[in-house]
């Protein structure tokens, strides 16, 4: 069936999902987890298939790591879904609730967006949490992974859809699109595809924003950065440095620069190489760091690089303010993290620093959509409209404007004589 077929039969299942009861959502996404855990042997036996056929192409080892989706990645690719079942069901909330008249009431309900594009990397686990939320949030999916993932996705995507369609899920709510053509040919489907959600580089999504009329959120580069203050405790500050560069380094919400206030650079510079260094990371430095400990010179690109890998540039700076400023300058607005024991620069810092993710004293790799409760995540947003960070089931959702009148007409509140509206609001659900 070629994706001009694909796409209409996705609109309509989208219809139909997303009247889907809670019920039947949740017996799908349970029925698909007890199927991936029972098909573990078959999806390793594909990853494996992926894994030879990169490591034969030379992929780069951040896009290897990413790649491989072998048991524990299966088990939590699994407890992903079961927390996603647990979650409340997202469609039919009752956002406002006003009279405008007696027996005319308006309400503001929530709903699915309809039919979500998705283009993705290197990452199985993607595929599952992004089905997953999808079809919790009642939204059907077209998605289009990487060419090296082809067999993992191929079997994936099978297991999930067969589970979900015989669980009683509309057939069409799941498309894996497989050819490099098939991008193109869904950006020009702004009939069928409500908003798409690329994952990738800086260049890749810009090129979707640019040749699509459909709604794009997503992000693309993760320079993310943490900044030690001056009244930073040394030894935390050691640790979530370590933690948000290391403890899981090709993904986006992992360090890239680490910016050191100047009053403080001599006492943490040092230790913060050791702890760096154990861990096989490459330093590169600004000249005022090279000045305190031996490393790498950073050029003027390092601040604007998203490295994926077990490298990170090292900056002093004057102030807090000067933080922020390299921060808003050179950053993806993705995730930044201060460390300090003073609260009110903590707030100043995550009132200024314009980006989706601001923390204080913890780990840049709490960016996560699993990690804020939200089940799982299809993406994080840098966008300023609609959803922002991680991209849950709430950044699947839209609403819906609802009346319920007994006959009421415009005409009678138009005129000279026309009646008044209540505008009474009411602590009342759509659905009682």
């Amino acid at each position: 069936m070629s994706l001009k077929d694909r796409a209409p039969e996705a609109k309509a299942a989208s219809i139909q999902l997303g009247a889907a009861s809670a019920r039947t959502k949740d017996t799908a996404l349970a029925a698909i987890a007890d199927a991936l855990s029972a098909a573990k042997d078959r999806i390793i036996h594909a990853n494996q298939a992926d894994l030879d056929a990169a490591a034969r192409d030379n992929l780069a080892a951040p896009l290897l790591k990413r790649l491989k989706f072998q048991a524990d990645k299966i088990k939590e690719a699994v407890d992903g879904i079961r927390s996603v079942i647990a979650l409340t069901d997202p469609v039919g909330v009752t956002m406002r609730a006003m009279e405008l008249d007696a027996g005319l009431e308006l309400f503001k309900v929530s709903c699915p967006i309809g039919v979500i594009g998705i283009v993705f990397e290197s990452r199985p686990d993607a595929l599952v949490q992004i089905s997953s939320l999808c079809l919790k949030s009642g939204n059907a999916v077209m998605m289009k992974g990487g060419s090296e993932a082809a067999h993992t996705n191929r079997v994936l995507a099978d297991i999930i859809d067969q589970a979900a369609v015989e669980a009683g899920i509309p057939k069409g709510w799941l498309t894996l699109l497989e050819a490099r053509s098939d991008v193109a040919e869904m950006l020009s489907m702004d009939k069928f595809i409500d908003l798409i959600i690329p994952r990738g580089s800086n260049a890749f999504v810009r090129y979707i924003m640019d040749n699509t009329h459909i709604p794009v959120l997503g992000h693309a580069d993760g320079i993310c950065h943490v900044y030690i203050d001056r009244l930073a405790d040394l030894d935390m500050a050691v640790g979530i440095c370590v933690d948000s560069k290391c403890q899981y380094v090709a993904v986006c919400n992992a360090a890239e620069t680490i910016l050191v206030h100047k009053a403080i650079a001599e006492k943490i510079l040092p230790k913060l190489k050791v702890a760096l260094e154990s861990k096989g990371v490459e330093i590169r430095g600004c000249d005022a760091t090279r000045a305190i400990i031996d490393v790498n010179p950073a050029t003027e690109a390092d601040w604007g690089t998203e490295y994926l890998d077990l490298i990170v540039s090292v900056k002093i700076v004057d102030s807090l303010d000067a933080a922020i400023s390299h921060i808003n300058t050179h950053g993806s607005r993705h995730t930044d993290a201060i460390v300090t024991e003073d609260k009110g620069r903590g707030f100043r810092f995550m009132d200024y620093v314009d980006s989706a993710d601001v923390f204080q004293n913890c780990s840049t790799r709490f960016a996560d959509g699993f990690r804020f409760g939200l089940g799982a995540e299809v993406g994080i947003s840098t966008n300023k409209i609609h959803a922002r960070g991680p991209v849950g089931l709430e950044g699947l959702m839209i609403y819906k404007w609802r009346i319920v009148g007994n006959g009421h007409l415009v005409a009678d509140y138009a005129g000279p004589h026309a009646k008044a509206f209540t505008h009474r609001t009411l602590d009342k659900k759509f659905r009682n």
